[in-house]
């Protein structure tokens, strides 16, 4: 268990909301994560592991011809996975990784180009565009470590997300 999934359980339980993920190139690992805190049953809902890029819309929602035109690794793809996740298994908050792990490179992306997304109760100020957020990564090492690296960078950005929603001594 990382001290991330443990300070987002915390914050999750604080807030009394939920956490849905939807994972491709993870397979299962930030979920896995999460859910060896102690207490994320509290919080977290459920996830889908859409690796094959056909379950990203049938699963997920993702838009079919988006997928079709620029394949499974981009931006807007995981911004609508963690879209996906929220609204199919009914959580506060969805988050979801897309990527290439390696070892070839995938719809014309190089190995080590991830994106990760987050997507939620957004509260004004908090600087995300209709309800989610999505960064894009360029990580290096083998496919163990992007994968790793990913896990950390989407658990990361929700925890970025999970900080700007408290108010007085829940920061504290």
């Amino acid at each position: 268990m990382s001290s991330a999934a443990a300070e987002v359980v915390r914050l999750l339980t604080v807030h009394g909301t939920t956490v849905a993920v939807a994972e491709s190139l993870t397979g299962g690992l930030v979920s896995a994560e999460i859910t060896s805190v102690p207490g994320a049953s509290k919080v977290f809902r459920g996830s889908v592991t859409a690796y094959a890029t056909d379950l990203k819309h049938r699963l997920l929602g993702v838009d079919a011809e988006l997928l079709a035109r620029k394949g499974a690794v981009d931006a807007q793809v995981a911004g609508q996975m963690a879209a996906g996740a929220r609204r199919f298994l009914g959580a506060d908050w969805g988050i979801a990784t897309s990527g290439v792990a390696g070892p070839d490179p995938q719809d014309g992306q190089a190995v080590g180009t991830v994106f990760v997304a987050v997507d939620g109760p957004f509260t004004q100020g908090s600087g995300s565009a209709r309800g989610g957020k999505v960064r894009h990564l360029r990580l290096n090492g083998d496919r163990a470590e992007i994968r790793m690296e990913s896990v950390r960078s989407v658990l990361a950005l929700l925890l970025e997300e999970l900080a700007g929603d408290q108010t007085g001594n829940e920061r504290a």
